[in-house]
Formats: C-alpha cells, structure tokens, sequence
C-alpha cells in the first residue's frame, strides 16, 4: 500500500485526497466481501460444519474462507490508512501554519483605519475542525465574517447564501474577509473535500441582531 512518507513535510491536499480514495476503495472491498459471506449465509462468524462436526455441503467453504480471510487483511490495512490519513492532516496543518507564519501570503491583515469603516458582519464562526479546509486557510474561532465570496453585508440574507457559494465553489478558491481583534483580515478559502464532514470543516452561524 502506498502512503505518504511521514519524513516529508510537504504533505499536500492531494496526498490527504489520495489517502481518502484509497480508504474508500478498501471500504468498498470489505463490503463486497461481507455480501458474498451474506449471500452464503453464514457472515463472518457463521459455523461452516454440521451437527456432526463435517464440513457443511450447502455452502462453498473455499469461498467462505478466502471472503474472511481477504476481510481480516482489508480490516488491517483500513486500520493502517487510518492512521496515516490521520498524521497527513496533523502535518498539512502544521506546514500550512508554518507558510503563513513565514510569509503572511495566506492571510493579510491590515489596520483598521478610521476612513475605511467596514460594513457590519452578518456572520460569525463559531467553530473549527482541525486539519480542515477552513484551519489550513487560516480561519479562526470568533472571525466576524463582512464577506464570503460574492456574499455581503448588502445581499446576505441567511446561512443558505453561504451554503450555496461553498457547493458551487468546490475546489476554487473563495476570498473571505473578516474582522479579527479590530483588523481586517483576508482569507483565501478552498472548499473541498476531506477526511471530515462538508466541504470547509467549521460552523458559521449568523449574527445576532443589533
């Protein structure tokens, strides 16, 4: 099985795609295997002799065998992409963190000055999974959102606005600015896939009302 070399640091989104494809197609291997045990009536657990302790002659044991056998092996290299998809984000996350750090090319933040007023936020986020689209973009935890995409101040009308820019923007980079500890910081967001849910990996919930 090929898996991304945890001496590398420059792990990259596609390595973390390549891990996940690979993962699926184990997951779909597995439940072939567990359909021909099914189909056999026996699941992976079922006795494969009679009351009198001979090999049963309804079933093909040849098959039966091989299906758990193929099933035990699958089980451990699932285990084992797991862990590697795992550390892939852990480091993406902290080579990406790094980049910014270096260079400030992901996020640029500016003084708020007193005659560039931004309009009000419509949104907050409320929440980030780490190793996400929306944590390698440089997102955090109480950015006040004044624009995601072509959604603003002027057109938001509720979550689904947002929604619906991430579902048509998958794979395209999304400018995001928000308002964070009294600056203006733009964010380059990419929504796609990964080992977690939805496209970004964190909550954005409305503001409240003034």
């Amino acid at each position: 099985m090929k898996t991304t070399n945890k001496n590398n640091p420059e792990t990259s989104m596609d390595d973390v795609k390549n891990l996940i494809k690979k993962k699926d197609e184990i997951e779909e291997q597995i439940k072939a295997y567990h359909d021909v045990l099914e189909d056999q009536g026996v699941g992976l657990h079922g006795t494969l002799v009679d009351a009198e302790g001979y090999p049963r002659a309804d079933i093909n044991l040849y098959q039966i065998r091989t299906a758990r056998h193929n099933i035990s092996c699958l089980q451990n290299d699932h285990k084992a992409i797991m862990a590697d998809i795992e550390d892939a984000l852990h480091r993406l996350h902290a080579h990406e963190k790094a980049k910014r750090l270096h260079d400030q090319t992901e996020t640029l933040e500016e003084p708020m000055e007193q005659q560039d007023v931004l309009p009000p936020a419509f949104a907050r986020v409320d929440a980030i999974t780490q190793g996400s689209p929306a944590a390698i973009a440089g997102l955090r935890i109480g950015d006040e959102v004044v624009e995601f995409g072509s959604v603003n101040t002027g057109n938001f009308q509720c979550l689904n606005n947002i929604a619906s820019v991430v579902q048509h923007s998958e794979g395209k980079p999304l400018r995001v600015t928000v308002v964070r500890g009294g600056q203006r910081a733009h964010v380059s967001l990419t929504p796609q896939r990964w080992s977690g849910q939805g496209l970004m990996g964190c909550k954005i919930v409305p503001m409240p009302p003034p």
